[in-house]
């Protein structure tokens, strides 16, 4: 696939991202003077995709395919939050700092199988190139730099669309 059309895939994806209508920002732990307790629990209980090899699969079906919009490290266009000339919105990013993680798995994999230029975005569908397994991979990889209540934030919204 030429990089022309790599990147009109990948802007097309930020932009379906990019177009949440809750810009709410993650959630930040507290600051806090206080050294934790040793024997304390981690706050935050999350079930991460850990396989070594899915995730180093993922950052390189990433970077083939998606880093050229989304950034190499999936940190998403500087302005990604203003509409560009056209209208539409550049490529989001992934890695914790946007808001992907408003977004359930059924979604996230949808938009990166079908684009978003049928809904007016800019990012082409990569149903025909990527594999369900790959799209899972690439996901695996840009979750795997989401700060654990993030995940854990977006494990919750994620169990709660299934039911």
């Amino acid at each position: 696939m030429n990089r022309s059309r790599q990147f009109w895939i990948l802007l097309l994806a930020g932009t379906v991202l990019a177009g949440c209508t809750d810009p709410a920002p993650p959630p930040k732990a507290e600051p806090s003077n206080a050294a934790p307790a040793a024997a304390t629990p981690p706050a935050v209980a999350v079930a991460r995709q850990q396989d070594f090899a899915t995730i180093t699969r993922g950052v390189k079906l990433f970077q083939e395919n998606c880093a050229s919009c989304h950034g190499d490290k999936g940190q998403g266009h500087p302005t990604w939050q203003q509409p560009g000339a056209d209208g539409k919105y550049f490529a989001p990013p992934l890695n914790g700092t946007g808001h992907a993680w408003h977004h359930p798995a059924a979604a996230l994999k949808q938009t990166i199988r079908q684009g978003t230029l049928a809904r007016g975005g800019s990012m082409p569908g990569w149903g025909e190139k990527l594999s369900d397994a790959e799209i899972d991979a690439i996901i695996a990889w840009f979750q795997s730099k989401w700060p654990d209540e993030i995940y854990a934030a977006w494990q919750r919204m994620d169990s709660g669309s299934r039911k």
